[in-house]
């Protein structure tokens, strides 16, 4: 599937639609790929399209060396939660104070779009009714990198950010395990 082809984001949600719900009943798709793939801006045409939450690994990822650590606080807080027919229920981080910061509650129906680098571990594939694995070349990438409103405050933790993602995906291979690969070009 490319981002090109028109309709693409239908063909995303009637996958998730039609995909077994399988975090209570709950059908949720989570959007996985590298830094500047363009997974947020996927996720947020999905989620509109599907009319249902969306939520950013962004807001819980505990600091610039957290994604390993976000995780498990995703199955405790959403994922769990949410096979036991409740409501996530999470703690957005604060960025500036480097802490967690108030709860949050997201009422979710029938479908959830999770975004970002590591929604695709290992220990939440149970939960995932559909893995996206978002794809653009690295120039791209660093092009979309570098044009980010917050590319400054974003510079000194690429290339620490960019050895996490490395790691975990050689880890947990997400885009092997992809029900969807979308290329973003």
């Amino acid at each position: 599937m490319s981002t090109e082809d028109p309709g693409w984001s239908r063909r995303a949600v009637e996958a998730l639609r039609e995909a077994p719900a399988l975090a209570g009943r709950c059908r949720v798709m989570a959007i996985e790929g590298r830094s500047g793939a363009g997974k947020t801006l996927l996720a947020g045409r999905i989620a509109a399209e599907a009319d249902c939450p969306l939520l950013h690994m962004d807001d819980l990822y505990p600091g610039w060396e957290g994604l390993e650590a976000a995780v498990p606080l995703v199955r405790a807080w959403i994922l769990q939660p949410l096979a036991r027919g409740g409501d996530p229920r999470w703690r957005r981080h604060d960025w500036e104070r480097g802490a967690p910061g108030a709860w949050q509650h997201t009422p979710v129906q029938e479908l959830l779009v999770i975004e970002g680098c590591g929604s695709g571990a290992r220990q939440l594939r149970p939960f995932l009714s559909v893995l996206a694995w978002v794809h653009a070349p690295d120039d791209v990438r660093a092009a979309r990198l570098d044009a980010r409103e917050d590319a400054a405050d974003y510079a000194p933790y690429r290339s620490l950010w960019a050895r996490q993602e490395q790691g975990f995906y050689a880890d947990h291979r997400p885009r092997e395990h992809a029900d969807l690969v979308v290329d973003n070009p």
